[in-house]
């Protein structure tokens, strides 16, 4: 997928788009999958990371709504990830089985690493 469709994508006024189409115009990398998973499975496995996060004390930006969204959507779904550039920040996206069309996003910040690996 192309940069300019994925902005044209990011085009609603929730906050996590707003956010994912920031860190994007600020030189985030991105990836998509090549093919779509039920939208059932997605919901509950980020339903279940949802409660994780939530445990550790994060609350993930829209997660809550894209896991709803996504259920009601009720077909199959790709993912996709945008990391910021700078490492701090991801955002997950759902699209439609096709792509083209943004079902629901959700981000959160990435965890430091003080000492990486050598």
């Amino acid at each position: 997928m192309e940069r300019h469709v994925l902005e044209s994508l990011l085009a609603g006024d929730d906050e996590a788009s707003v956010a994912a189409l920031a860190t994007l115009r600020d030189g985030a990398t991105y990836w998509m999958t090549a093919r779509a998973q039920p939208a059932a499975r997605h919901a509950g496995v980020f339903k279940g990371r949802l409660q994780r996060m939530r445990m550790h004390g994060l609350e993930p930006l829209g997660l809550e709504r894209a896991v709803q969204l996504v259920r009601e959507h009720g077909q199959p779904v790709r993912t996709g990830f945008i990391d910021a550039a700078d490492r701090t920040w991801t955002t997950l996206l759902f699209l439609t089985e096709d792509g083209s069309t943004l079902v629901a996003c959700a981000g959160w910040p990435l965890p430091l690493v003080r000492n990486p690996p050598l």
